[in-house]
């Protein structure tokens, strides 16, 4: 059904008039009525009433009046949420965020984000890093911030955060006199980590390649919690050196490595070869632009 000739028929209809509707739609009038005659051959009913001087619809022509009338007011509702979402005044976007990152450093970037497109929805689910790249892959989640490196062959990403990892001891501690210390010195203490599967298993895992499996006294899910318990003195702590703005610097000390350093480098990813949203574009576009976001 070709849309213009239900639009004319709704023209003619709503005016009970071929004359007074081809003075609106700007056509003649034998044209509008062979319009209304094609579009009833192809119905296969009869629109129009024509046994009387005054145009009246058929039970057919009112409910083709009234389908058409809500038809063409979706169309003309897809096309401006359309409009809207090109135009960036509409949207949303699902991210997967590590909890880290949730908590150093992505607050101030959302509320710039939504600052600029307040009707652009932000969804956020916090998950381990593993799981965030999987999401992000199978189309779950249009974005995720993730430990780098990732395989390039699966995803487009964005270098957002080039850091270190330090130790976290409290001011009592011996190594808080030092300025550098090397992680084959931590073999002997007690260590409060941070429970996310990759965090946790990457910390491990370096500690073993120096030659010592670490002693866990404590494995919490909340930073505030871990410097809390580095606060009382019951362990130490590898946490992001960033991190250490939210801890009580007064009773902690971030040390970094040396011989080597811990890097700890995030990027944020999208899934190779899919296109994506305007609203998806716009936001990797902003979040590049604040990277790194310690800046």
């Amino acid at each position: 059904m070709d849309i213009r000739h239900l639009t004319y028929f709704i023209e003619v209809a709503k005016n009970r008039s071929f004359t007074k509707a081809s003075q609106s739609l700007h056509l003649s009038q034998s044209t509008l009525s062979k319009v209304v005659k094609n579009l009833e051959e192809e119905l296969n009913v009869e629109l129009i009433d024509r046994s009387t001087k005054q145009i009246e619809l058929t039970e057919a022509g009112e409910i083709v009046l009234a389908e058409g009338e809500a038809i063409l007011e979706s169309l003309n509702d897809l096309s401006t949420n359309l409009y809207d979402l090109m135009n960036l005044k509409k949207g949303k976007i699902k991210i997967g965020l590590p909890p880290i990152i949730g908590f150093l450093f992505f607050p101030k970037v959302l509320k710039g984000f939504n600052n600029l497109y307040p009707d652009i929805k932000l969804k956020i689910s916090e998950d381990d890093s593993n799981k965030v790249k999987q999401d992000v892959k199978d189309g779950v989640l249009d974005l995720g911030v993730v430990i780098l490196p990732v395989d390039e062959k699966e995803f487009e990403f964005v270098p957002l955060v080039d850091e270190e990892l330090a130790v976290f001891v409290h001011h009592s501690h011996p190594l808080a006199k030092r300025e550098r210390v090397e992680l084959k010195e931590l073999e002997n203490e007690s260590f409060v980590l941070f429970k996310q599967e990759l965090f946790h298993s990457l910390i491990v895992q370096e500690c073993q390649r120096a030659g010592f499996s670490p002693k866990i006294a404590y494995e919490l899910s909340e930073w505030g919690f871990i410097g809390e318990m580095i606060g009382e003195n019951l362990g130490i702590s590898i946490c992001p050196k960033p991190i250490e703005t939210k801890f009580d610097q007064d009773l902690i000390k971030a040390i970094p490595f040396e011989n080597p350093s811990f890097p700890w480098k995030l990027g944020l990813i999208s899934k190779k070869k899919k296109h994506p949203s305007p609203a998806v574009r716009e936001f990797i576009k902003y979040v590049s632009a604040q990277s790194p976001f310690l800046s």
